[in-house]
């Protein structure tokens, strides 16, 4: 006997194959009219309402590739999803904390990232794409100007800094 998918299996399933295809009109489909994106790179806003949701994962969808789901717990009233894909030349793992109303649509996305090089390497590159879709072309090269250093002594930490602290290191 084959049970019939919940609301919330049905959207988690629709994400997921959003994500990995980068279809913004499957992944917009799934979310609330309300719901609110909590972001790995700032505490100083969130995104709010379907369309600075949208905004944010059109620029994310530009700049994310390999979007590869792998993991998925929960209940019908959260759930977590873990992935694995590349921004330009960094691998990174996401985390989603998903949770969703009484119809199965996503009301809020918490979301989580590693190592420290892939995050910056969002930060510098989503934060532009933002702003110049706003519209502010000059605010979108001060925050790349402000983030490439950044970038530059993560990237260079973990192939150079990091592997030294290595507990398996031979001294």
């Amino acid at each position: 006997m084959t049970l019939a998918p919940t609301p919330t299996a049905t959207t988690a399933a629709a994400w997921r194959a959003a994500g990995e295809n980068g279809d913004i009109e499957a992944a917009t489909a799934c979310l609330a009219e309300d719901v609110e994106v909590i972001s790995p790179l700032t505490a100083a806003f969130t995104f709010r309402g379907r369309d600075q949701v949208r905004e944010m994962l059109v620029a994310a969808f530009q700049i994310f590739s390999d979007v590869r789901f792998h993991t998925e717990v929960g209940d019908e009233s959260t759930r977590a999803l873990v992935m694995t894909g590349r921004c330009g030349p960094e691998s990174f793992e996401e985390a989603q904390l998903l949770r969703f109303d009484a119809e199965g649509r996503i009301t809020e996305v918490t979301l989580f990232g590693r190592p420290l090089p892939a995050l910056t390497a969002v930060m510098s590159d989503i934060g532009p794409l933002l702003v110049r879709r706003q519209g502010r072309p000059g605010l979108a090269r001060v925050i790349r100007a402000a983030t490439a250093p950044l970038v530059f002594f993560t990237r260079i930490g973990e192939k150079r800094l990091v592997p030294l602290a290595d507990p398996n290191r031979a001294r």
